[in-house]
Parts: structure tokens; sequence; C-alpha cells
């Protein structure tokens, strides 16, 4: 729950942050990518740090470490802190998620693995869409320090009840040493792959510099490659990837995580520039996401169980691909009843997947490489959110740009300047109106409706292009199949 919180609540907290240390834009970009960068490069060698030491230690450090840097956070007073800390709310971020699901892979049996996997897969999707509804209403009625303070006393809870309860799986034939050069080779490819993401629409996609770290990206994953196929005890076997349904399940984690998260990250805008809602109310509007996914979860687990997670994944992707088409749909003064109606089956959709493609992930691995599977699951996710948010964001923009220079004609406004355009559409990508101080009132609202629905078009061919990765989903789901593996985990021995 800390982890997925991080990831959201925050951006509610940026302004409040930036005014109160007197950060520059840049700098307050940083406090999201410093954790997202950190969190996205170690996942991988945090699980196998847990399938070599035990996930319990590994959870239970990851548990005092994030809270501890929350608290760090809420007491600095440079942004330099708060970005630092954030940095290691990340690492430790890291070591709690693929330790949390190795802990689950060994303590359920293969018949209670999919509900277990549903009740996480409810928490992370519960914690996910809640952020901007707590962190607006703590940044609002307390302070932005609250939004970490938070932290503090669920670390300590989750502590306590991790000493009582969890206990120490370790597979027979848990590795016994650390493949360095694998490490290094891994962190730098997901480094320079994310950093491209992270930069790309600033620099953008035909900029030398975005090449340049895509291409160093590529190359060290060749390179990892054939390291990992000649060291004696690899990060990650590759024989793992011989199995079509692990391979599928973290391909699909990608497209899912591509298409949920591109999406909602337009929808927030959409919420609170173009129906000028506060994060509260966007939040709040956005209840049916997070109560289907909380639902649905369980009983995604249940079902998956029953039937094996072929159905219910590929019914998930098809929720998710008809959810994205009808939020293409929307317009400037489309109801909170219609958009409910979009949201909740998109949390639905989403629910099966979630669940499914982690039990597929980390059902197929060996218990010995639990963790390393978890870390997987989480990359892809972290990866696909990263690609969905730059890739339909490129989207957007170009349709943007491509529309608004005609609509404004078209609505009798004065021309623009190329920079003035240039300006415009950077406002209008994110759902705002380029309005000048002191415009006559006329004109402000004439600005404010070209605005609006220049954004509107963008959103609904992003929306339409999630729609279509959904629909390639469809038939990766068809690859998947029950974790071969998974009856391993509850006979694990105890420590």
């Amino acid at each position: 729950m800390m982890v997925a919180l991080d990831g959201t609540i925050v951006a509610i907290a940026n302004p409040a942050i930036q005014k109160d240390l007197d950060a520059s834009f840049a700098d307050v970009q940083w406090i999201t990518n410093g954790y997202f960068l950190a969190l996205a490069v170690t996942l991988i060698t945090a699980g196998k740090l847990g399938d070599r030491f035990g996930h319990r230690q590994t959870f239970l450090i990851g548990v005092v470490g994030f809270a501890a840097a929350s608290g760090a956070i809420g007491l600095s007073d440079s942004i330099a802190l708060v970005v630092t800390f954030r940095v290691f709310q990340g690492l430790f971020g890291a070591l709690l998620m693929p330790a949390a699901l190795g802990l689950l892979r060994a303590t359920f049996p293969a018949e209670k693995l999919n509900m277990a996997i549903g009740i996480w897969g409810m928490v992370i999707g519960a914690s996910t869409a809640g952020g901007p509804i707590i962190g607006g209403l703590l940044v609002q009625h307390v302070s932005w320090q609250s939004v970490f303070f938070i932290n503090v006393p669920v670390g300590i809870i989750a502590l306590v009840l991790g000493l009582a309860i969890l206990k120490d799986h370790r597979a027979e034939n848990a590795p016994r040493s650390f493949d360095l050069p694998g490490i290094a080779l891994l962190s730098g490819a997901m480094f320079c792959l994310v950093w491209a993401l992270i930069k790309a629409p600033a620099w953008g996609w035909g900029d030398g510099k975005t090449w340049m770290f895509l291409g160093a990206s590529v190359v060290c994953f060749l390179v990892f490659a054939l390291w990992e196929s000649k060291v004696k005890e690899p990060l990650i076997p590759l024989a793992l990837f011989r199995s079509v349904p692990l391979s599928a399940g973290v391909v699909l984690m990608v497209l899912m995580a591509i298409a949920f998260m591109g999406g909602l990250f337009f929808v927030t805008f959409y919420l609170q520039n173009v129906h000028a809602m506060s994060p509260v109310d966007a939040g709040l509007h956005l209840l049916p996401l997070t109560g289907m996914m909380i639902v649905g979860s369980p009983l995604a687990g249940a079902v998956i169980t029953k039937l094996g997670p072929r159905v219910p994944l590929a019914g998930g992707m098809l929720l998710t691909a008809v959810a994205m088409y009808g939020m293409s749909t929307l317009e400037t003064d489309t109801g909170s009843g219609v958009m409910s109606i979009w949201f909740a089956l998109l949390g639905l959709g989403l629910a099966p997947v979630m669940v499914g493609a982690t039990e597929v992930i980390v059902g197929n691995a060996p218990m010995e490489l639990s963790g390393v599977a978890g870390g997987l699951q989480q990359a892809a996710m972290q990866i696909g959110g990263s690609l969905g948010t730059a890739v339909l964001g490129a989207v957007m923009a170009s349709k943007v740009d491509n529309d608004l220079g005609g609509n404004w004609s078209d609505a009798g406004l004065p021309p623009l300047k190329p920079e003035q355009l240039d300006q415009a559409s950077e406002a209008v990508q994110v759902g705002s109106a380029p309005v000048p101080p002191h415009t006559p009132a006329g004109i402000a609202e004439k600005i404010t409706g070209v605005a609006h629905d220049t954004f509107i078009s963008g959103m609904s061919m992003a929306c339409l292009v999630a729609a279509g990765v959904a629909v390639v989903a469809i038939l990766v789901a068809l690859l998947t199949k029950r974790g071969t593996n998974a009856e391993a985990g509850a006979g694990a021995a105890h420590i």
C-alpha cells in the first residue's frame, strides 16, 4: 500500500512543495522522477536479494527503510533533501514489492494463491487510485509534509505485524552468489530506457539525446543477455523465458500498464482542467474504477482458480479495450453518470489482468526465483506505465499540434505567432486554456472552448490507441496458462 500510494499521492503535494521550498518546475519533476527511476531500475535486483537472503528479511528492511525515508522527507527543508530521500524511498520500495509476492508465493498453496494475489491486487489498485483523494485531503487540511508522515505509523504497524506473523521461506536451491556484472548491465539498461521515456516529452522523440539513451539501453540489454548465457549463476536465468506463459505474462503486464496508466494520466487532466474539479473531487469521480478493482480483484482470484487464467485475462483486456473506446467518446459536457460507466468498466477489466498476469509470472517461475519473478512483474508494470505516459503523450501532443491552429482560426480568434502557438499547444495538452491576463470575457470564453475541444480530440485519439493496445493484449492473453510451479509454493522450507 505504501509503495503504490506514493506513486500517485505525491502529484497532489507537488504544487505545495514547490511553493513552500521555492523550487523550480524541473526540481519538482525530480520528486517524481527520482522515485520512479530508483524503483524501476532496482526491482529485479531487489527480487534477487529476497531469493538469496529470504523474502521476510528483505520485506522488513524495505518497510523500515521506506517509512524512515518518508519521515525524513517530511522533515526536509530543501528540495535537494526531498529529492534525495525520494530516491531512497524508491530503493526501499523496490525491496518491498517483489518480496511481498515472494512471500505470498511461498506461503499459499496453488489452490489459494490466486485469492491471495487477488487481495494483494485489490490493495495495489485501491492505493494507486486512492492517492489523489488522500493526498488532496491531507494537503488541503493538514500540510504537504503529512503526505509523507502518514507512512511512518503504517510502517511501524507493518513491521510489528511482519515480525509476529511472517515466516521465512527458503527454497532448497536458493542462489548462493551474486551476478554483479549482470546487476550493473541490467541496471544500466533499465536506467537508460526509463530515462529516455521520462525525458522524451521534453526533448522530443526525434531528438538525438532520446535515441542515444534508447540505443544505449538496447546495447546494455543485448550485452546483459549474452553475459547471462555464460555466467554460472545468472541474475535472471534466460531459461526462465522459455516458459511461453511466463513471457506472455510479462508482455501482458506491460500492455495492461500502457493502457491503464496512459489512459488515467489524461483522465485526471480532463476532470481537473476541463471540468474544473478539485483534486479531491477528481479522485472521488474515479471511485467507480477504484471500487471495481477492490471488488473485482478477489473475485478474479476465485474465477482464475476455477477456470485458469486464459479466459479471465482475455475477458479482462476485452473489457479494458471497450472501456478505453468509451473514454474516447467523452466530451467537454459529458455527465458524471456516463463517465462512471466507463471508469467502472475499466476497473472491472483491469482486476483479472492484475491478478492473473501476476500469478502467471510468479507461478510459472521456479520457487528459488520467485523474487526475480516478482521483480519482473513489477518492472513490467513500471515500464508499461512509463511507456503509456510517454507514447500516448506523444500521440496527444501530435494531435493537438495538428488541430490547434485550425481550430483557433475557425473560432475567429486573432492569429498567433509560431512561438505563441507552441506555448498555447503545451497548455492545451494538459487541458488548460491559454487565456492571457485582462482578456475580455467573450474572447476568453472562445479561447477556453477551442482549448477544451482540441484537448478532447487529443485525448480521444490517445484513448483509441490505448484501446488498440488492449486488443493486442487479448491475443497475448491467449498464450497464458496456470503456473506450472505454483504447487511448490506452500511446500517451501520454513527457517
